[in-house]
């Protein structure tokens, strides 16, 4: 049981229901975390700006979307683990790297870099080495892409501390 209540967008106040109406239009339903998001507009908000934000950005969805299974396992987050796993395969990411997302892994040697760079920002708290930069770079990514990147681990970062405080109700097929 969710440990922080979640808002019924029908009985939301105006700001919160225009919020999760804006969920519900872009994804089909209305997630756990973004109803106990709403508690909070501005909580809420500021999770639907900064991920807008991003989806505009030159990292591909899919990218972003192995990003986000690696701050899961990083961060001990079952809730996004599950989450972008159905996400990700949404995005176009295979199974099998959906799989190998988990472990930093992928079967592109450049999306791979990515993984293993977030890896290494989360592991570092962001004090990577010149060793993990150079590597990120020499795969081909620019310095706006790498910001990309961090910015990527700082989102999930959130959604995984956020889920893990209020123990999220899972309304994602569980992923072992």
């Amino acid at each position: 049981m969710s440990r922080l209540a979640t808002v019924d967008p029908t009985t939301a106040e105006p700001q919160a229901r225009a919020l999760l109406g804006k969920v519900e239009r872009a994804l089909g339903v209305t997630p756990n975390m973004m109803r106990a998001m709403a508690s909070s507009p501005a909580v809420l908000d500021a999770y639907l700006q900064f991920s807008g934000a991003l989806s505009k950005g030159r990292l591909p969805g899919r990218v972003q979307e192995q990003i986000a299974l690696v701050a899961a396992v990083e961060n001990e987050c079952d809730y996004c683990l599950a989450a972008h796993t159905v996400l990700g395969a949404r995005a176009g990411v295979s199974e099998d790297d959906l799989a190998a997302g988990r472990k930093a892994q992928a079967s592109d040697p450049k999306v791979e870099a990515a993984l293993s760079f977030a890896k290494a920002v989360i592991a570092t708290k962001g004090f990577v080495t010149d060793e993990d930069l150079a590597a990120v770079r020499a795969a081909g990514y620019s310095d706006g892409e790498i910001g990309e990147i961090v910015a990527a681990v700082a989102l999930n970062t959130f959604t995984n501390y956020f889920n893990s405080v209020g123990q999220t109700t899972l309304d994602f097929p569980a992923v072992r």
